[in-house]
C-alpha cells in the first residue's frame, strides 16, 4: 500500500511571499516632520515678540514727543517759540522793572527778531509805553541787553531819529505814527514793562 505524503504550503506572517525572489526588508515607518507641529508654540512666540517690539517703539515715540513738546508758560504769560512773556501793568523805573522780572526768574524783554517783536506788540496797549531790557549804562551809546545777548545792528527797531539823547539811557517800546518801535528815555521815568523767560520743560 502506497502512502501519500501531502505537503501543505504554510506561510508565516513575516515570511516573504516568494522565497525565490529577492525581497527588501520592510521600511520603518517614516515620521512626519512638520515644524509647526513639532513646535506648536512657535507662531505664538513670534507674535508676542512682534507685539512687544511695537509696544516699545510706541513708548519711545511717546517719550520723545512729550520731551520735545511738553513745555509750558506760567499762568498769565504769553507763549512764543521757546519763550514766555509777561506784560506788566505796574509802572516802575527801569531798575525796578528789571528787579521785578528777576524775582520771577525772568529778565526784561530782549528782542532778537522782528517776528518776536510783532508777536509781543499785538498784546500791548497802543496808549502805553513798555520798558525792554536794552540800556546804555555809561551814556556812551554802547547799548547792552540785560542777558548779555550781543547788540545786533541788523536787528534793531528804533523809531526814526532815535536814539537821540545821550542822557536817555534806557529803552521803551511805544507807538509812533501807528508803528511800534524803540525809543530812548530817562531810566527814572515810570513805565510798564515786559518780562521774558525760557519755557518750562517737563
Amino acid at each position: 500500500m502506497t502512502s501519500e505524503v501531502t505537503y501543505a504550503e504554510v506561510r508565516f506572517k513575516n515570511e516573504p511571499q516568494s522565497l525565490g525572489t529577492k525581497s527588501e526588508p520592510p521600511a520603518a515607518p517614516k515620521e512626519k516632520t512638520n515644524p509647526h507641529k513639532s513646535h506648536p508654540s512657535f507662531p505664538k512666540l513670534l507674535l508676542a515678540s512682534l507685539l512687544i517690539l511695537l509696544l516699545l517703539l510706541a513708548i519711545s515715540f511717546l517719550i520723545a514727543f512729550i520731551w520735545k513738546d511738553w513745555s509750558c508758560c506760567p499762568k498769565n504769560w504769553t507763549s512764543f517759540s521757546s519763550n514766555c512773556y509777561f506784560i506788566s501793568t505796574e509802572q516802575n523805573i527801569w531798575d525796578e522793572s528789571e528787579k521785578r522780572c528777576s524775582r520771577m526768574e525772568a529778565h526784561l524783554l530782549v528782542i532778537n527778531t522782528k517776528d518776536e517783536q510783532d508777536i509781543i506788540t499785538r498784546k500791548l496797549k497802543l496808549d502805553s509805553v513798555y520798558y525792554v531790557g536794552l540800556s546804555d549804562p555809561e551814556g556812551k551809546r554802547h547799548w547792552q541787553w540785560v542777558d548779555q545777548t550781543p547788540y545786533n545792528e541788523s536787528a534793531i527797531f528804533w523809531h526814526r531819529g532815535e536814539p537821540n539823547n545821550p542822557y536817555e539811557r534806557c529803552v521803551v517800546l511805544n507807538v509812533r505814527s501807528g508803528e511800534w518801535g524803540w525809543n530812548d528815555v530817562p531810566c527814572n521815568d515810570r513805565h510798564k514793562s515786559i518780562c521774558k523767560m525760557k519755557k518750562i520743560y517737563l
